[in-house]
């Protein structure tokens, strides 16, 4: 081997011994970024759990220690870069997936004082504002905290005996004036913020997101209905009231009313024109129909606060309902003489009628009277009624 050579070969040696001491301190740092954040977490109460785990979303960890057979579930759910004006949430879900049905710990700051409040939810409907109720099984000591951006529950839960696997869910929101707790995010991470949890391994497995499949559904569910019984509900109504006093749209106008509206079945008993039960059928067909446009205008936006689909549908909406209302307000004005003049009409007639009634029946009784009278009767009956004053 040549000189140039073998210093060659040292220099390399060389080399790879320095950046030996890097690349292993390296591979270190690579290998601890793998581990959970939570192992190395501290909690400022002294408290120390037996298993630990990174939640997949939100920047929340849980840490736990469970006993198999007595079922109590010793736990803390941390939730970082949260701020101060938020609402945290986690939850066992003991009968199915998803958010009906779980038993919530609930925690926020109080904004006058703050304070930090904690309590138990159970959640029983999809408009819940994670109102304080108990829970189907104990809690003890529910306590929560907020520091640095962090806010953490502590609670001990007594779950049946011999209870190995649950399934939990976590999620936050913003707290709103008054202390009160808004709807929390309906898209993203806040739709897999659930999973199955292994009491014993400490294994998480996620979750499909069964709220965010119930979601879609509901609200395409929502838009179908905002079409039918918001929109096209009321122009199946406008329909018949005001395109039925234009001859030429005659029976086009029935047929779309038809189309729209929700009393198709109570077509098949409508008495005929001539009926005598005909006007109280109508009475019924328009009180009903009124009454469930009301019903269904409400509906929706009763469908608006549950779902909180984003205010551009609620102005959307709003801006249809009222284009349509003010249409109907137009058209209002338009036929009013045709649709109520009649109506005056007929009251001039029937006190002109009257009036002409009484009439014949004042000539009716003078000519009963006096019309087999002579002047010169006439005449002497006057004198004998002077004679007697």
């Amino acid at each position: 081997m040549s000189l140039s050579s073998r210093a060659v070969l040292v220099v390399m040696c060389f080399l790879f011994l320095s950046c030996t001491p890097l690349f292993t301190s390296a591979t270190t740092t690579t290998v601890q970024g793998l581990q959970p954040r939570c192992e190395s977490h501290i909690f400022n109460n002294g408290k120390h759990y037996r298993s630990c785990k990174d939640l997949p979303v939100l920047d929340s960890f849980l840490h736990f220690s469970y006993a198999r057979e007595t079922g109590v579930l010793d736990v803390a759910y941390r939730h970082a870069n949260l701020e101060s004006s938020s609402w945290i949430a986690w939850a066992i879900n003991p009968t199915k997936k998803g958010m009906l049905g779980a038993q919530a710990l609930v925690a926020y700051r109080n904004s006058t004082s703050g304070v930090m409040r904690a309590y138990t939810s159970n959640i029983n409907s999809y408009a819940t504002m994670l109102q304080e109720s108990p829970l189907s099984f104990r809690v003890t000591q529910v306590s929560a905290e907020y520091l640095d951006g962090e806010m953490t529950i502590f609670a001990t839960m007594v779950l049946p005996p011999n209870t190995t696997v649950v399934n939990h869910l976590w999620q936050d929101g913003p707290l709103k004036e008054g202390d009160r707790l808004g709807m929390h995010a309906m898209s993203g991470d806040h739709l897999k913020s659930m999973s199955t949890l292994d009491l014993l391994s400490g294994q998480v497995t996620a979750s499909k997101s069964v709220n965010g499949n119930i979601l879609l559904v509901k609200r395409i569910h929502g838009l179908v209905n905002t079409v039918s019984w918001g929109i096209l509900m009321p122009i199946g109504v406008m329909a018949a009231r005001y395109m039925k006093t234009y001859e030429t749209l005659d029976p086009t106008w029935f047929y779309v009313h038809v189309v729209w509206f929700l009393q198709i079945l109570a077509l098949k008993a409508r008495p005929g024109k001539d009926h005598k039960y005909r006007t109280y059928w109508n009475w019924y067909h328009h009180t009903v129909g009124y009454v469930v446009v009301v019903l269904s205008v409400y509906n929706i936006y009763k469908g608006f606060v549950i779902l909180q689909p984003g205010s551009g549908w609620k102005i959307a909406y709003t801006a249809i309902i009222c284009a349509i209302g003010a249409f109907a307000i137009v058209m209002e004005i338009l036929q009013f003489k045709k649709r109520w003049g009649s109506l005056f009409v007929k009251k001039s007639e029937d006190l002109q009628e009257a009036n002409q009634s009484a009439f014949k029946k004042e000539i009716s009784k003078f000519m009963n009277r006096w019309g087999d009278k002579t002047p010169e009767d006439l005449e002497a009956n006057q004198y004998a009624s002077t004679e007697v004053v």
